[in-house]
């Protein structure tokens, strides 16, 4: 009998990823699924960064680079974070992985000891918890709320503190709600962490996609003592397109990173040199192509959560950033509704319910540690979405 480890019986597999797999499954038998699972844009890499990828492999540059990134990247990155958050690093700050998920993965790694406590606002990421858990620390939830627009605020994180908080996991704007913090509460939480000891690890890899009147702004700029505190998590994926590349990057305190390069250094040693070198082109060339997916993405989010709120038994809010859609689906629990015979009772059953009838993939709450929810993507084109909502209007009528 094969005997696997501890760490791994004590994770959950990826219920997106395991989503993404049934509709290609599905796909592949013939039937047309509309998928609203992955967190994917359905753009194409701009043009300049894939050349820019092409020029790297016609010049040879296809071998090992040093496994913290290329001098041209972290000195690219560093500009970004002047550019853009007003904060400033050197080149020992910072840290080039093979996607921000890895970014996170080697910060959890590096800075949790077995018992300690990782403060994380829900709804969140999947891979949150999992990857907490891997670290053998212990994820401590911090329910946030719709009526408050799923943000955090400083109350929270003060009635969560223990004296084993080591960490607390910040992700605005926000997957899955699409939340994005008010800067003045951020600022509060700051003051809170400073005076507490306690670090910050803040995922912002959606901080382009925000719509309205929201603005990101980045935790570690309320000043040089939270900045000292705070593991900065950014990467290609989202903004530019660039999910298959697989780069992301670590800005934070010299000695942290150090540990997080030592880690990356055994296990994975350098990103592709060859997407390094695009994600120069991406951060440094013309900006034009990250409005223009924003742009068309809030029109799509403003069609989908105009569509879904029209839904018999789906109550969606707008949300600020990212491109998700986060409606509230509890009152078609217990409503009479069955899949096998078996009423509806979660957000799991109905997620099976939605896509067994009306061949439409959307992705259960609880993966987020939110029941009675459903996330929806809107990072698809507007027919698919349009086809996905008239399906969805048809099977709850």
């Amino acid at each position: 009998m094969i005997q696997l480890s501890d760490r791994v019986k004590n994770i959950c597999p990826s219920q997106t990823l395991a989503i993404t797999s049934q509709v290609l499954k599905m796909r592949a038998e013939g039937k047309k699924i509309i998928s609203f699972g992955a967190g994917e844009p359905d753009f194409d890499t701009p043009t300049n960064i894939r050349e820019e990828a092409i020029k790297a492999i016609k010049s040879g540059f296809t071998h090992y680079t040093t496994d913290s990134g290329i001098p041209e990247l972290k000195n690219a990155v560093i500009d970004k974070l002047k550019r853009d958050q007003g904060l400033s690093y050197h080149a020992k700050q910072i840290l080039i992985s093979n996607g921000a998920k890895h970014s996170l993965y080697n910060a959890l790694m590096a800075l949790c000891n077995p018992g300690d406590e990782v403060l994380l606002p829900t709804p969140c990421w999947v891979s949150y918890t999992e990857q907490i858990k891997l670290a053998q620390a212990k994820p401590v939830f911090i329910e946030t709320k719709q009526e408050n627009q799923f943000e955090l605020t400083a109350e929270l994180v003060q009635k969560s503190i223990t004296d084993r908080t080591k960490i607390l996991l910040l992700n605005t704007p926000n997957n899955p709600t699409g939340a994005v913090y008010n800067p003045e509460e951020l600022k509060k939480i700051a003051e809170i962490l400073v005076k507490k000891d306690i670090y910050c690890i803040s995922d912002e890899i959606y901080e382009k996609l925000v719509y309205d009147d929201a603005e990101h702004v980045s935790i570690a700029s309320f000043g040089p003592e939270i900045k000292e505190k705070v593991i900065l998590i950014n990467g290609m994926s989202k903004s530019y397109a660039m999910t298959g590349w697989r780069i992301g990057y670590t800005a934070g305190p010299e000695e942290i990173i150090f540990g997080m390069s030592k880690l990356q250094g055994h296990c994975t040693s350098n990103a592709n040199s060859i997407a390094q070198k695009a994600s120069v082109e991406g951060l440094e060339g013309n900006q034009d192509s990250i409005e223009s997916m924003r742009t068309e993405f809030d029109r799509r989010r403003r069609f989908m959560v105009q569509a879904l709120s029209q839904i018999k038994g789906f109550q969606c809010d707008m949300p600020k950033g990212a491109f998700y859609a986060f409606p509230n689906i509890t009152q078609l629990f217990n409503s009479g509704l069955t899949l096998n015979k078996k009423e509806i009772k979660s957000s799991l059953e109905l997620a099976d319910f939605i896509l067994s009838k009306a061949e439409v993939a959307v992705v259960p709450g609880v993966a987020f540690e939110a029941e009675g929810y459903l996330r929806l993507s809107y990072a698809t084109s507007m027919p698919q979405i349009e086809e996905g909502m008239k399906r969805l209007e048809k099977l709850f009528q």
